[in-house]
């Protein structure tokens, strides 16, 4: 299916979005993008993502947080990286340089 003309609230939605909308009686209008478009609307997702988990409550962080996960995976894969290869990176990055467990705030050296 060829691009259609830009639409102010097109996003990039997760796969089986138009599948629910179809089950729902209702029909959905769609493309695929091509691939740089894909980055440029997986980054938008992540700031979207990221923005609704700042402004969940405690009860829907946690969901928030899959949703960013899930597009962190996304972009990670267009990026050539599968989730394994990213979370021993992180890993090494912990190891060499810690975590954020510890709370530590930085306010410069003297």
């Amino acid at each position: 299916m060829s691009e259609p003309e830009a639409v102010a609230d097109s996003k990039l939605v997760r796969d089986l979005i138009p599948d629910l909308v179809r089950a729902n009686g209702e029909v959905p209008v769609t493309y695929q993008a091509d691939s740089a478009e894909y980055r440029h609307r997986l980054r938008d997702k992540l700031l979207e993502e990221v923005d609704e988990f700042l402004t969940a409550d405690p009860a829907g962080a946690i969901e928030e947080l899959a949703d960013v996960l899930e597009v962190v995976y996304a972009l990670a894969a267009d990026l050539g990286t599968d989730q394994s290869t990213l979370d021993r990176i992180r890993h090494t990055k912990a190891a060499e340089r810690g975590a954020f467990a510890d709370r530590v705030v930085w306010q410069g050296v003297r």
